[in-house]
């Protein structure tokens, strides 16, 4: 049984769950990469962005290794929640953070490489440390890459199949997104429904892509600023403001 607003309710639930878990992982993972010459960074840059060069099944296949019943994670699961996390939603959440990070990671790990090491002397001499430091002089010269990997994040979770379909199945109302509903309505002979899904998830596609540039670029609504409520990258001195 295909349903499209169930199957468009589990999508949504599962790209944002994921969005924030790619940020709340790939952040601290992104800054750790701009800064060079620690031991392991090309170990830990290779395992980041090992996801685009395999396949989705592949990536679904080591997730099963690790949630499942002798599994790690799935050890784990087991004696704190009960039971595995393989055929649930959350498996679902999983599946689309791992495939989407290396988006994520690179588009903001690339910003923050640009932001000269002068601004952060220059900002620590006014007294600009910890988080004062990141909320108004790191993260509004970094905003671009950092919106752009949250939105490549959103959007790739949003097309996910093969490594959901290998964790979490295709359960209506629970793990099926639209990805899968399309799968199954293509699986049962109904073209005019796939048809409809398929339009539907262009739509939501091209609607959070018009939403993400907006939201990205320098003064829109999710711009953050500096001190003072100016943006950091105009707040700066002159000559302070050409080297950034």
């Amino acid at each position: 049984m295909v349903d499209g607003i169930q199957a468009l309710q589990v999508s949504l639930l599962v790209v944002t769950a994921a969005t924030v878990l790619v940020v709340a992982a790939g952040l601290p993972l992104a800054v750790a990469l701009s800064r060079p010459g620690w031991k392991g960074r090309t170990l830990v840059d290779v395992l980041v962005t090992l996801p685009l060069a395999l396949p989705p099944t592949v990536l679904g296949f080591y997730l099963l290794e690790l949630l499942g019943y002798r599994g790690p994670l799935g050890w784990l699961s087991r004696h704190l929640l009960g039971s595995t996390l393989i055929f649930t939603p959350a498996a679902a959440v999983l599946a689309a953070a791992v495939l989407a990070l290396p988006l994520f990671v690179q588009p903001a790990r690339a910003a923050l490489e640009e932001i000269p090491p002068e601004v952060r002397e220059a900002a620590a001499i006014d007294g600009a440390v910890g988080w004062a430091l990141i909320r108004h002089v790191i993260l509004p010269l970094a905003w671009p890459g950092v919106a752009t990997g949250v939105l490549l994040a959103f959007t790739r979770a949003l097309g996910e199949f093969g490594a959901t379909l290998m964790v979490a199945g295709n359960i209506p109302g629970r793990t099926q997104t639209l990805s899968l509903a399309i799968y199954s309505a293509v699986q049962a002979g109904r073209d005019d429904l796939a048809g409809r899904l398929a339009l539907l998830l262009t739509a939501v596609a091209a609607l959070s892509l018009g939403a993400g540039y907006r939201w990205r670029r320098p003064g829109g609504p999710g711009f953050p600023v500096g001190v003072g409520g100016i943006p950091a990258r105009l707040s700066a001195p002159p000559g302070r403001r050409a080297r950034s």
